[in-house]
C-alpha cells in the first residue's frame, strides 16, 4: 500500500517538491517545487481554470493583491476570530494546538499536565507595511483568497456585466501562521487556493449549493482520474459564523479521508459585511457594523429595480492537497517477475508534467541526435506542454525515468529509424510498443495527451 513516505521519496528524487529552505535546515510548513512539480502543479491549474471559466458563460477571473489592507480583515472577521485555541507546556516550552493534541491533559512530548489555559494564536501574518517607526500592523498576508474576490464583486460587475447568477475565480497564495504544519504538503504556511465565489438571488442558494457540489465532485472524478470510492461529501460538525450549509470533499489519504475542497453556503455575510449603507439593505446574516467602506456591494435586478446583497455559493480547493492526492492516487509499484518492480505514475496523460520524451538510442550517433531533435521541435510545435529529448543513452533508465514522473509516452529513435522512417512508441501504463511512422506521431500524441 502506498504511503506519505513514498511520494516525499518520489518527489525529492524525481524533482517534484523539495524542504524550503533545505541548505539551512529547512523551514517547517514551506517548501519548493521542483521541474516536475512545476509542470503537474500548473496543468492543475489549468484543468481546474478550464472548467471553471473557459467552459462556462458565468464566470470572471481575478487576480488579487497578496498584501492587503488591515480593514479588510477587521470587517471579514478574520482579526477577531481567525486563530487557533494553543496551550504551552511550562515543564518544556512546546506550544500545541490544543485541537491536535493527542491528550489534552497534557504535553504531547514530556507527558506534564502543567499546561498554560488556551489561548487564541493568531494564524494570519501581520505586516508593517511603509515607514512606521513601531512596527504597528496595518496590513496582512492574505490568509485566502475568497475576501478580496468580495471586495472586488463590484468593480467586477460594473467592468463585466452579468446577470445573477454569476461567480468570480481566483487562483494565488495565501499564508496563515500555522502552529503545527504537517502532513507533508497538506498542512502549510504557505500554500495555493483555487476559489469560485458564485453570487445568487437569496432564495435560489440552496438550489445552487447542491449543483455546485454535484458538479465540483464530478471534477475530481471526471477531469482528475480519481476513483469515486476514494472521495465522499463530510458535512461540517459545527458551522462558521458566515456558513450557512458547509461540506467537504475529502480524499482517503493513507492515514484515512482529509479535506480536499469545502463547498460553502456563505449566505450574504461576506458582502453584508464589506458593503457601505448597510442598514438600506434587508441582511439576514449577522455582520458588523461598517462604517468605513466606501462601495455599495449590491445587485440591482434589472427587472423588478430591487437592489439586495446576493448570497455567495462557494467551492474552495487546495491546490498543494490536490496535487497530493493526484500523486497518491496515481502512484503505483508494479511487480514485473524475475525480482524486478517497476514504479509509475498513472497520470491523466493531460496532467502528466511531461508529455513526451524522445529518446535517441545511442548518444555518440548524430544522425540519430538530428532526427530525434526534429522530432522533437515538431511535437513543441503542437502546444501540448513539456516534451523532452532524453540524450542518455541508457533505453532503460530512461523509461524508467518518465514511468516514475508519469510520462505518457516515450519514443525512441533507432538506427533503423534512419532507413525506414518509423519510431518506436513505448506506452507507459501497458509498457507495450509500437512502430509507427514519423509523420504520424504528432497525431498519435494528441489523441492520447486529450
Amino acid at each position: 500500500m502506498v504511503t506519505i513516505n513514498d511520494i516525499v521519496a518520489l518527489c525529492k528524487r524525481r524533482g517534484f517538491i523539495f524542504t524550503g529552505s533545505e541548505i539551512y535546515g529547512g523551514m517547517a510548513g514551506t517548501y519548493d517545487y521542483g521541474p516536475y512539480g512545476v509542470e503537474l502543479m500548473k496543468n492543475i491549474r489549468d484543468a481546474w481554470w478550464r472548467a471553471m471559466v473557459y467552459e462556462r458563460d458565468d464566470v470572471e477571473g481575478l487576480d488579487a493583491a497578496q498584501i492587503s489592507n488591515r480593514l479588510m480583515w477587521k470587517y471579514s472577521g478574520h482579526e477577531g476570530t481567525f486563530g487557533d485555541m494553543m496551550v504551552e507546556c511550562k515543564k518544556c516550552k512546546l506550544r500545541m494546538r490544543q485541537d491536535k493534541m493527542a491528550d489534552q491533559t497534557k504535553c504531547d512530548v514530556c507527558g506534564s499536565k502543567d499546561l498554560t489555559e488556551p489561548r487564541v494564536y493568531q494564524v494570519m501574518m501581520g505586516l508593517s507595511i511603509g515607514a512606521t517607526m513601531d512596527g504597528e500592523i496595518n496590513a496582512y498576508l492574505r490568509p485566502e483568497t475568497a475576501t478580496t474576490t468580495f471586495t472586488n464583486f463590484k468593480n467586477v460587475l460594473d467592468s463585466v456585466p452579468h446577470k445573477l447568477p454569476f461567480g468570480i475565480v481566483q487562483n494565488g497564495k495565501a499564508f496563515r501562521n500555522e502552529i503545527s504544519p504537517r502532513g507533508f504538503v497538506f498542512r502549510m504556511r504557505e500554500f495555493e487556493q483555487a476559489e469560485l465565489q458564485y453570487f445568487v438571488k437569496p432564495g435560489d442558494d440552496e438550489k445552487q449549493y447542491e449543483e455546485w457540489k454535484a458538479t465540483r465532485m464530478a471534477w475530481w472524478i471526471n477531469e482528475l482520474g480519481i476513483p469515486a470510492k476514494k472521495l465522499r461529501f463530510q458535512p461540517h460538525e459545527k458551522l462558521a459564523h458566515y456558513a450557512k450549509a458547509a461540506e467537504d470533499i475529502e480524499y482517503e489519504f493513507p492515514d484515512g479521508f482529509d479535506e480536499v475542497e469545502g463547498i460553502h453556503n456563505r449566505a450574504d455575510f461576506d458582502l453584508g459585511s464589506h458593503t457601505k449603507s448597510q442598514k438600506e439593505f434587508d441582511i439576514k446574516s449577522t455582520v458588523p457594523e461598517n462604517n468605513e467602506s466606501t462601495m455599495k456591494l449590491s445587485y440591482s435586478d434589472p427587472q423588478t429595480g430591487e437592489s439586495f446583497i446576493p448570497y455567495v455559493i462557494e467551492t474552495a480547493m487546495g491546490v498543494n492537497r490536490c496535487m497530493f492526492a493526484v500523486m497518491l492516487n496515481a502512484y503505483t509499484e508494479e511487480d514485473l517477475g524475475d525480482g524486478k518492480t517497476r514504479t509509475v505514475l498513472k497520470l491523466k496523460p493531460r496532467l502528466a508534467p511531461v508529455k513526451a520524451a524522445v529518446i535517441p538510442l545511442a548518444r555518440n550517433v548524430p544522425e540519430l541526435l538530428n532526427r530525434a531533435n526534429e522530432i522533437v521541435a515538431d511535437l513543441r510545435k503542437l502546444g501540448l506542454g513539456r516534451i523532452e529529448m532524453e540524450n542518455s543513452g541508457n533505453i532503460g533508465k530512461n523509461y524508467r525515468r518518465h514511468d516514475e514522473i508519469g510520462t505518457p509516452v516515450c519514443i525512441t529513435v533507432d538506427h533503423q529509424t534512419l532507413e525506414d522512417g518509423m519510431v518506436t512508441l513505448r506506452h507507459r501504463d501497458t509498457m507495450e510498443q509500437e512502430r509507427i511512422a514519423i509523420k504520424d506521431v504528432s497525431k498519435k500524441l494528441k489523441s492520447i495527451i486529450k
